[in-house]
């Protein structure tokens, strides 16, 4: 009994710190107060000015960037991270560890390695820094999440539905479209929205391969603007924003793979 109310006592503990920075930013984003922690009463200004056409142009600019580099990122990912996965699940043991074990390589490097890595290659091949660079440096560190969050998905399937679709008389695209990918598609969308979170989220890798043109990503930005002596109020509305809708997509997700189950 006792250490049931331990393990619970410690559970809530653990979820109080990790989601109490998120609470007080929703909570302070209904507020005008300039500096977080100073409520000077209920208002959604902040959500107005955050969309008003004529204000926080870089920061709107910026948003815009994250999210269309991470959309490229993580379609283009999810789509190399399935096929390697598949070619991975086909190779013997004694390859497919090997391969599996370069894979997390990436995964268990820091992000500063993976920057000054993609920083010194794109300077070697003389390729000029900016958006292309950035698209293809989050292409290269997403993809091994989503071959870790397929593998699973073909290992769990049954191999035999495959060759039998192949002995009914199905071209090996026809069965890779009608059977392994309908059987994948769950480690898919788990592995786009990972590679997609990650993206949002980079800075490290991100402000190694981003140039000096100008661009500006949203992640880059916040630290920008830290480093003038504050955060932009609007940040805090915007980050809310970002928050309801990436917990309303894993919602979605969540009920449609319980339902697919049933």
């Amino acid at each position: 009994m006792v250490k049931k109310i331990l393990a619970q006592t410690y559970l809530w503990i653990l979820l109080l710190l990790l989601y109490s920075p998120i609470a007080i930013i929703i909570i302070y984003s209904f507020t005008e107060a300039k500096v977080l922690g100073n409520w000077t009463g209920f208002s959604t200004k902040l959500y107005s000015s955050l969309f008003a056409p004529s204000t926080h142009h870089s920061l709107m600019k910026a948003l815009l960037n994250t999210i269309s580099i991470a959309m490229i990122a993580a379609t283009v990912a999810t789509l190399l991270g399935s096929i390697t996965a598949i070619g991975i699940f086909n190779l013997k043991s004694r390859s497919r560890k090997a391969i599996g074990f370069v894979n997390s390589i990436p995964i268990l490097n820091g992000d500063i390695i993976t920057g000054i890595s993609l920083f010194l290659l794109f300077v070697s091949l003389g390729v000029s820094q900016g958006y292309t660079t950035v698209v293809l440096a989050h292409i290269t560190f997403c993809t091994p999440y989503v071959v870790l969050s397929v593998l699973p998905r073909l290992k769990q399937m049954n191999p035999n539905i495959y060759e039998a679709a192949l002995d009914l008389g199905a071209t090996p695209l026809q069965a890779l479209r009608k059977v392994i990918i309908p059987e994948i598609r769950p480690g898919m969308i788990s592995g786009f929205m990972l590679a997609l979170t990650l993206s949002i989220d980079d800075f490290a890798v991100t402000v190694f391969t981003i140039g000096n043109q100008g661009l500006e990503t949203l992640s880059t930005y916040i630290y920008a603007d830290a480093r003038k002596g504050g955060l932009t109020p609007e940040l805090r509305p915007l980050s809310t924003i970002i928050f309801i809708v990436v917990l309303a997509l894993l919602i979605v997700i969540n009920r449609r793979a319980g339902k697919a189950k049933k």
